[in-house]
This record gives structure tokens, C-alpha cells and sequence, in this order.
């Protein structure tokens, strides 16, 4: 039997067949009357039956469509009643107007209509007012995913609870791999005879044991000082609660024995691929113990990276061996390149140019013709006062050129040295990298995330108080083709006073073996005195900024400067500098405006407070005890994110 559809597609043939049966009665009458009217009676029956048979579709199309609305009608019903999915509306005021059954039944009432969003669901109205248009949000211990239709004022609630469990029980359950390290073991062991080595490790073992099973955690020792530990994600949040407690834990019981043994651990986690994984564990712990050690780095497969511990001043791990050997190795690099080009930081302090001096001295000593680059518009006043006593030895000052200078003398085979710095975002000119492939860094500040890449030779020793410490020891053993002068050992000097603050901070032996050094091949330390002297403005301006100093919490004064005033970066290092001399102060904050748009915090400690990390939670960096940072904000709001970078880190854990 034809459908309903099959009939109406036949109708319209009949018709016209209907039309020719009728020309073709006219055209037979024409010979004879009575064959025609026995063909009009046959075609007036033919008529009769097809308007008949149109009458009968009418009547089934009006049916048809008749019960199509109905169960139309039934399912809407039906989809807006029955099925498990919630619908709102709402007026302009966030009024509830009318709720289907199941999305009142998820908030436990009979019904929601004239009640207001603010009583019902809050966490919805930021949602509507900001017009967006899906987000997944909590309500009742539930998780809904929730469609906003702005032009109807109509929500739609899918209940995906169960969705989110799935998928935070698969983010729980993902492995995480760590490598551990004892950071100074060779160090501690090598004078100690066997009782007290296997007395040691079996110390460290067992404490490394416990903590592992105590928060589920496989361990396998894979060396003397390195470890290996296999969790899952869940695992590491629960170490990241307690803040890593095993660092403090390893560090205060060795101490006991009278042994300084600290951990780093480097962990990777967030991605499925197990040797993706690894790399992420080893770059960890290379960037972990790239800031000092006795700290956790936690690198994610987004590039984020959480650091927990490093609030002690790192152990010295030097040895003159290790200096000898990047010695020679920079010798062999400069004696393979046409010409060496040597470029620090932005704004240029005494350490930056007095190391690139030195490097500039080493190129001669290997007889390559070495240059500085420097923007001049961009230099403090103790710098300002060494280019001007330069003048007076033309065969150093001409070794200072621009950044555009030096893009015009560059070759395939000019080397790149990076001094006082390892971050491409604060050199002076940073498209230097992007032409040179030959690049050294040598520098003194703990690693941050953002690193030169591809150099050929990496000498980075967070441990020595400056990069002009490094330098001068590089010095000692280079061909003695010429001799350092006056103002080259000076300059020197003047770049570890400068980060020493006279030899008080971060100063170890080798410091005071380098100052020797200098001094003996005539470093002035008069002269030096003159570079650092300040005028009255400035010391009067540095004790305005003192003046409104305030104490936040645990020994930790910040001052803060007028909107209306701007200070260079020096003015505002030395307020931080005198701040921490004051009684009481662990840790000095200055916070100051530098440009219009820019404020500028430096940061200051005693060793007990790591204001590196808090720092680098404000995108900054620097040492333990000296750091520094830049934020493009008022001097309000940077004032709160310190705050709040302080409280965070004050509670254990920090982020990058």
C-alpha cells in the first residue's frame, strides 16, 4: 500500500493526463458528436474520481499533519519534563521565571520560579554577566556543565559529574618520575674514612626509605648520590602540601652528625609519554641544582615550573680544577673564532662591565680583538664615572661599541660571550643571539627557567659572590701574553665590591682570593671608592624612600615610593641595601617607580628569607639574598602581588 508521501507525489501526473483526455474529446467531436459525448461522459466519471481521490489526500495530509504537531508537541513536552537535562529562564533582574522538574529536583524543592539567582545559584551570575557562554560549575556537590543563551535569557544544565570524576581519577592516577640527588656528597665523603661513609648513607637510605613509604612512593637507588622515584600525580600533590618536608628533614638530621647534606629533586610530570617524562625529570634537577640545591623543581609539559625549598644559602662546590678546566676550554673557543664580542645585561652595573672587561682581557691574551657592547643612555652613575676614566686609555675605550655597531662587524665566526646574566629577555641587545652562533655565558645568578640555548660553553656558579670573581679565576690561567692593568684589575674589583657590598654578603675564600689577586696586579681600591661615591641628592632621595618604610610580617620591611616621584634602579637597590642594615630587618622590599608605566621592586636579605623565589613569583630573579624585579602596573598593585608573593611563600610553596 503507498505510503503518504508516495501518494502526494503522484497527483500531479494525473493531472495531466486529465488535461490531454480532454483535448483530446474536443478534437474527435470534430468528426463525430456522439464517439466525443460518449468520451465526455467517460471523462466526466474520470473527474469524478480524481476529485474524489484529492478529497480523501486532503483529509490524510490534514491527519498527517495533525498528528505530526501532536507528536511534536509530545516529545518537546516530554524533552522539556522528563528528560535529565536542566532548563532555566531567567528575567533581566535574575529572577527565576520557570525551571523544568529535573533541575529543581538537583536542588532538592518542588519549585524554583520567583526566586532569585543570588539566593539559588550565585556562582551563575558571574557567568551571565560576563557573557559567557559554557562553563562547568558546582552546585550541590555536583558538577554541571552550563549553556548560556543570552538573546533567550535560557540556561541549560548537563549534569557531568561523573564525566569530572573520570577525568580527575585519570589526572590522579598519571605518573610522575623524579630524580634525586644528594648535592654535596662527593664533597662531604672524600675525607671520610669507610665507618663513617656507610654510616652516612645508611642514615640518608633509611630517612629516603621512610619518606617514600610513607606517602607511597617506589625508590631505587641508581648511584652513590643519585636516586630514582616512580608516583602518580595525586601523590605529588600530597608531597606538595607538605612542602616536601624530606628536604628539611635530610638537611636538619645530617646536620646532627655534623654533616651539611642537602637534596635536590627534580621532578617531571603532566605528560603520558614515559621518555618525554624523563626529560622533564632531568631538566628539573639540572635547573634544581642550577640554583644552589636543597630545592624541588617541579617542571609541567607546559613549560611551567614549581619550586618548593632553596631557602638555604647554597654550600660552595667550586674548585679551582673546574676553573682551570672551563679556563682552557675558553681559550680553546676564543682561539677558534675571528673576533669575541662580549655584552651583559640591560642597564649594565659595575659586575656586568667590569666581567666584560675581563673577557675582553682574555681575547688579548689570546691575541683576538675583543669588543663591549654597551648602551651608553642606559648606565648608572658608578659606571658613568668608570667609562669616563677609560677615556684616558683609548685602547680600552675603543673596545666599547653600540649594538649597531656590532651587528656590522659580526661574521660566521665571531664568538658571543654573555656575562652577569643567562636570560635572552635582559641582554642589551638580544638579537645578537639570533646571528651568532658561538655563544659562551658565564655568569653568577642561580638559573631561571628562561635560559641562552645551544651555548657551547655554560660556566654558571651561583656560589661565587659575582661574575667578576669568576672571570678574575678564569684569568689566572690564560697565556700570560699580557699583563692586566691598572684599571682592567680595578674595574674588576670594583664588580665584586659592588655584589659583595664590601665583602659582607655572599663572600666565600675564593672571594677574598680573587679580590688578592687583583689587588696584586695593581687594582686601586681608591679609585674604586671614587666609581662608588654618591652625591647629596641621591642619598638624600634614597633616605625619602627609607622614610616611608613599614614592617609586613617576620622581620620584613617594605618601603614604597610617591606615584609622582621616579628613582633609577641603583637609588632604589641602595635604599633596599641600608633598609637591611637596620635592626630587626631579615628582609628589605623597595618598591619605586622607574618610567611612567614601569615600577621597578628590589628585594633584599640576610640569608634567612629567599627573596629570589619571591622574585621570581613577580617574573624577577637574582640570588638568595638579592633580587630584583620589573611590573608594568601602579605602585599600589604592585605593593599587593608582593604581599601576596610573600604570604606564599612564607606558606612553603612557590610557582614560576
Amino acid at each position: 500500500m503507498p505510503s503518504f508521501l508516495q501518494k502526494q507525489s503522484i497527483r500531479y501526473p494525473i493531472y495531466g493526463l486529465l488535461g490531454a483526455t480532454l483535448a483530446l474529446v474536443g478534437f474527435v467531436a470534430y468528426y463525430s458528436w456522439w464517439i466525443a459525448l460518449i468520451g465526455l461522459a467517460l471523462l466526466s466519471f474520470l473527474f469524478f474520481m480524481v476529485f474524489r481521490i484529492e478529497y480523501k489526500n486532503r483529509r490524510e495530509t490534514e491527519e498527517y499533519i495533525s498528528t505530526l504537531s501532536y507528536r511534536l508537541k509530545k516529545v518537546g513536552e516530554e524533552a522539556l519534563l522528563e528528560m535529565p537535562i536542566g532548563i532555566m529562564l531567567i528575567n533581566d533582574d535574575y529572577y527565576i521565571e520557570w525551571t523544568n522538574p529535573f533541575l529543581a529536583s538537583c536542588f532538592d524543592e518542588d519549585s524554583l520560579v520567583g526566586r532569585s539567582l543570588y539566593d539559588v545559584a550565585e556562582s551563575i551570575v558571574p557567568l551571565i554577566k560576563q557573557e559567557v557562554e559554557t562553563e562547568t560549575i558546582t552546585l550541590r556537590a555536583r558538577k554541571f556543565k552550563v549553556i548560556h543563551k543570552r538573546e533567550e535569557r535560557l540556561l541549560y544544565f548537563f549534569d557531568v559529574t561523573e564525566q569530572v570524576e573520570i577525568e580527575q581519577l585519570y589526572e590522579d592516577e598519571r605518573t610522575a618520575l623524579a630524580f634525586i640527588a644528594l648535592d654535596n656528597y662527593d664533597e662531604l665523603t672524600q675525607g671520610m674514612d669507610d665507618q663513617r661513609k656507610s654510616s652516612l648513607n645508611s642514615l640518608v637510605t633509611s630517612l629516603l626509605n621512610k619518606w617514600a613509604k610513607d606517602n607511597g612512593v617506589f625508590l631505587k637507588r641508581t648511584s652513590s648520590d643519585r636516586f630514582m622515584a616512580v608516583f602518580n600525580e595525586s601523590i605529588l600533590q600530597l608531597l606538595e602540601k607538605g612542602k616536601f618536608s624530606i628536604l628539611d628533614e635530610i638537611r636538619e638530621t645530617t646536620a646532627k652528625q655534623n654533616v651539611s647534606l642537602t637534596l635536590s629533586i627534580g621532578v617531571g610530570s603532566g605528560v603520558s609519554s614515559l621518555p618525554e617524562l624523563g626529560t622533564l625529570a632531568q631538566s628539573s634537577l639540572d635547573l634544581a641544582l642550577g640554583r644552589g640545591g636543597d630545592q624541588v623543581a617541579i617542571k609541567l609539559a607546559n613549560g611551567k615550573v614549581k619550586f618548593f625549598g632553596g631557602k638555604t644559602n647554597p654550600m660552595e662546590k667550586r674548585t679551582r680544577v673546574r676553573a682551570r678546566v672551563i679556563s682552557h676550554a675558553l681559550k680553546d673557543i676564543v682561539l677558534d673564532s675571528d673576533k669575541v664580542i662580549v655584552m651583559g645585561h640591560k642597564h649594565p652595573d659595575m659586575d656586568a662591565v667590569g666581567s666584560a672587561i675581563g673577557i675582553t682581557k682574555v681575547a688579548q691574551m689570546n691575541e683576538r680583538d675583543a669588543y663591549i657592547v654597551l648602551n651608553f643612555n642606559e648606565l648608572d652613575t658608578g659606571v658613568r664615572r668608570l667609562m669616563e676614566e677609560t677615556k684616558n686609555k683609548p685602547d680600552l675605550f675603543d673596545r666599547f661599541i653600540t649594538p649597531e655597531e656590532a651587528f656590522e662587524m659580526i661574521t660566521d665566526e665571531t664568538l658571543l660571550v654573555v656575562v652577569d646574566t643567562h636570560k635572552p629577555s635582559m641582554m642589551i641587545e638580544e638579537r645578537l643571539l639570533n646571528r651568532i652562533d658561538k655563544v659562551v655565558v658565564i655568569d653568577h645568578h642561580r638559573r631561571g627557567e628562561e635560559f641562552i640555548n645551544n651555548a657551547l660553553l655554560v660556566y654558571m656558579e651561583p656560589y661565587a659572590s659575582s661574575t667578576a670573581e669568576l672571570v678574575t679565576e678564569l684569568l689566572e690561567y690564560q697565556p700570560k701574553r699580557s699583563k692586566i692593568d691598572m684599571l682592567e684589575s680595578t674595574a674588576l674589583l670594583a664588580g665584586i665590591i659592588v655584589d659583595t657590598k664590601s665583602f659582607t654578603l655572599r663572600t666565600g675564600s675564593r672571594t677574598f682570593d680573587a679580590a688578592s689577586y687583583l689587588r696584586a696586579h695593581g687594582a686601586d681600591t681608591v679609585l674604586v671608592q671614587k666609581f662608588l661615591k654618591e652625591d647629596v641628592d641621591t642619598y638624600i632621595k634614597r633616605s625619602k624612600l627609607i622614610e616611608k618604610v613599614s614592617f609586613y610580617k617576620n622581620g620584613i620591611a617594605i618601603a614604597k615610593g610617591s606615584p609622582e616621584e621616579f628613582h633609577d634602579q641603583v637609588l632604589i637597590a641602595q635604599a633596599a641595601d641600608t633598609l637591611l642594615t637596620m635592626d630587626g630587618v631579615l628582609a628589605s622590599f623597595v618598591i619605586s617607580r622607574r618610567t611612567e608605566d614601569m615600577v621597578s621592586i628590589s628585594a633584599r636579605s640576610l640569608g634567612d628569607i629567599n627573596v629570589q623565589v619571591i622574585m621570581e613569583m613577580l617574573e624577577g630573579g637574582g640570588h638568595l639574598t638579592n633580587a630584583a624585579t620589573q611590573l608594568y602596573t601602579s605602585i599600589e598593585e604592585a605593593e599587593e602581588r608582593l604581599k601576596t608573593a610573600i604570604d606564599e611563600y612564607l606558606e612553603g610553596g612557590q610557582s614560576e
